[in-house]
């Protein structure tokens, strides 16, 4: 790109820059768009004179090293099929592609808004036998067109055979937007040269070289034996489904996590550029189309986990909680599905604001105090309709959800659970009539809880116990009926999918609508000895305190 001159012009900004390499020396102008061409070619031509530049050098004095005030002109000129541009256009119409810039004998090609790397940045951690993602933001380009070019640094035995005077070489390592690196790698640091493109247009490369040296993994990873059932993605008639709570890392890094809930787990193996290594090891391998997660921190979902995904071929959406640093997240395969629509809600402020909830709301108001805990809340519904690519007569409506917390809070869930499902249905109804549907999430409830009763069942009773699991100070019984028809557990009743030191027990779920949905497998669950081997989770072996979900399921005819 030594003979490009690029130009940056974005219409609504006052400025545009200008970046050039004269003489070895990176040139980079900033000017106003509106200014007249012809200032900045004179601009550039006392630039070029003052630093000797070609088609024009400095005097020298006899005394005096430093150049006289005169200087031989360079001639600078920007042409259009060999006729100059006129110097009274302004920068933001004077500066195009094919055109070409003269600075006396050098000859630069104009490309103006060029694919160019914005953000790119390599990972802190770096581990043998887990991938490697680059974080890249690209402008003017398409992340997918993008080429890589890797590298490690290897030490050599010097000429003279003096083994303690080593030389290091960067050897070709690979290619492509994700590098693992092996054993063989320990020791080593990694280099990356990515190239900006759009198509065949290319930006000027960028270099990256990791800080951290690649470390030895863990080894074995509790995803291990899983991926033995995902070597390949679901069947073109399929889509394999995730729900996964990841274990923000808002949290994992309190001071209660690393002393009380997560006391067996070494500190390093809670920081999240340890944990990130085997997530994204994890989530490549099942190959899923669709992953609804849950607790994802509003920097990882930006700073890593979208670049990530994306190298794999899924795109992400967000939905942050509010007053909270952490979120859902849905991601979808693009050559699988295509994203329609988005509803997501805050359930405290749809119950508070909505119609649709206002006989929830009433009966509500009933417990002061219920009612002000419940809407004082920041649990969110991300919910997303989506047409399969190869078959667009199929809609798919997807819910992602994470409800409260607090062991003695059934009560709260099963008000939260009542308001989803209704925004859910009426989403259904307005936006995808006869839509397949699917619901995913950590929804902090066991099996026998009112909340799988009601999704499950229909119908919630006002003699359910967790009505007055908060005390009677917060009890409101009532009776709850679904708007949905009983969905079906695809994953069935698995031993657990939640296992820390002082609890263990389903909590998880992937629920599907059965007249529309089937089942083609489900993958299994590590066994307990794999999830104990390190006590507990989260361990070096596995990133979160949730154990994913993931099964394949199919359209019924």
């Amino acid at each position: 790109m030594e003979d490009s001159v690029v130009v940056r012009c974005v219409a609504g900004e006052p400025k545009l820059t200008i970046s050039f390499i004269l003489d070895g020396s990176h040139r980079h102008m900033l000017r106003d768009q509106t200014e007249e061409l012809g200032k900045v070619l004179l601009r550039i031509a006392n630039n070029a004179a003052r630093g000797g530049g070609q088609g024009g050098r400095a005097k020298k004095s006899k005394k005096s090293k430093a150049p006289q005030a005169s200087a031989e002109p360079v001639v600078v000129k920007l042409l259009y099929n060999g006729e100059p541009v006129s110097e009274d256009a302004e920068n933001s119409e004077a500066w195009q592609d094919g055109m070409t810039l003269h600075i006396g004998e050098m000859r630069y090609e104009v490309q103006r808004n060029g694919p160019n790397f914005t953000r790119a940045q390599l990972p802190g951690c770096l581990l043998a036998g887990f991938p490697v993602c680059p974080r890249l933001e690209v402008e003017f380009g398409r992340l997918e067109d993008c080429e890589l070019t890797w590298y490690k640094h290897e030490a050599t035995i010097s000429p003279e055979g003096d083994a303690s005077t080593k030389e290091a070489e960067w050897v070709p390592a690979g290619n492509g937007r994700v590098f693992v690196p092996s054993n063989l790698d320990i020791g080593s640091r990694l280099k990356v040269v990515a190239t900006p493109r759009d198509g065949a247009r290319s930006g000027l490369p960028k270099e990256l070289v990791s800080v951290a040296t690649v470390e030895a993994g863990p080894g074995w990873c509790t995803c291990d034996n899983r991926h033995a059932y995902t070597g390949r993605e679901a069947g073109p008639e399929g889509l394999r489904v995730l729900s996964y709570n990841i274990l923000a890392d808002v949290y994992a890094q309190t001071e209660m996590s690393r002393t009380v809930l997560y006391p067996y787990c070494p500190p390093y193996a809670l920081q999240m550029d340890y944990r990130f290594n085997l997530l994204l090891k994890e989530l490549a391998g099942y190959r899923a189309d669709l992953l609804c997660l849950q607790e994802v921190d509003t920097g990882v979902f930006s700073d890593s986990l979208a670049p990530a995904l994306d190298a794999y071929g899924l795109e992400g959406t967000f939905r942050v909680k509010e007053r909270q640093h952490e979120g859902l997240a849905t991601f979808y395969r693009r050559s699988r599905l295509r994203l329609l629509s988005r509803h997501d809600v805050m359930i405290s402020e749809a119950l508070a604001s909505d119609p649709l909830h206002s006989d929830m709301l009433e009966r509500l108001s009933a417990n002061p105090v219920l009612k002000d805990k419940v809407l004082h809340l920041s649990t969110t519904l991300q919910v997303s309709v989506f047409e399969k690519l190869n078959e667009p007569s199929n809609k798919l409506c997807v819910g992602n959800t994470h409800l409260y917390w607090h062991p003695k809070g059934g009560n709260v869930r099963l008000v939260q659970m009542g308001v989803a499902l209704q925004h859910l249905s009426h989403v259904i109804q307005q936006e995808a009539p006869g839509a397949a549907f699917i619901f995913c999430g950590d929804f902090n409830s066991t099996p026998d809880s009112g909340v799988c009763q009601l999704i499950q069942g229909g119908l919630v009773p006002d003699s359910h116990p967790d009505w007055v699991s908060s005390g009677p100070e917060e009890a409101l019984p009532m009776e709850l009926r679904s708007p949905l028809p009983p969905l079906l557990s695809a994953c069935g009743d698995p031993a657990y999918t939640n296992y820390v030191g002082g609890f263990h027990g389903v909590l998880d779920y992937v629920f599907l609508q059965p007249d529309s949905l089937e089942v083609d497998q489900v993958i299994p669950m590590p066994t307990h000895e794999e999830v104990t081997s390190h006590q507990a989770l989260p361990s070096v072996a596995h990133p979160s305190d949730h154990i994913a979900l993931v099964c394949d399921l199919r359209f019924r005819p």
